[in-house]
């Protein structure tokens, strides 16, 4: 009786091992929104800023999890430890600007230096985040 709930017990633990393997290694790699295709909220640079600065709370029921469509300067142009193309939008307010982190394959679309990008919001740090971003226009 009791091996047969030791086997049972050491059954159970290799299939959830093996979802939790699947999940992280596999699925979360392949299975991404793809922003291209939603229907963005289309908002100013400095605007989006402003409504963070102004009721984070309200701004997070309006933008937050949301495809948010931005047209604004680049300040900066960099790379994350992931080796993910990062760049800053400027937004008029010298403390917080739009931080958009792109999808792979992205980077080639920038030329000069206003551009119009579409990505999903995940908050306010002190900048405003936007993540999986595609380039939609750059000038």
């Amino acid at each position: 009786m009791k091996r047969k709930i030791v086997v049972g017990a050491l059954t159970l633990i290799g299939f959830l091992a093996a979802g939790v393997w699947y999940y992280v290694f596999v699925y979360s790699k392949t299975h991404h929104r793809n922003v291209a295709d939603e229907q963005g909220l289309i908002v100013p640079a400095g605007q989006i800023v402003k409504d963070y600065e102004t009721d984070e709370a309200r701004a997070n029921k309006k933008y937050l999890n949301k495809a948010v469509e931005i047209e604004g300067f680049i300040l900066k142009k960099d790379k994350d430890q992931a080796g993910n193309t990062t760049i800053t939008l400027r937004s008029g307010d010298p403390m917080a600007n739009i931080f958009c982190t792109l999808k792979p394959g992205e980077a080639n679309k920038l030329h000069g230096t206003q551009m119009v990008i579409k990505g999903i919001c995940t908050g306010y740090l002190s900048d405003v985040v936007l993540n999986e971003a595609v380039v939609l226009k750059s000038e």
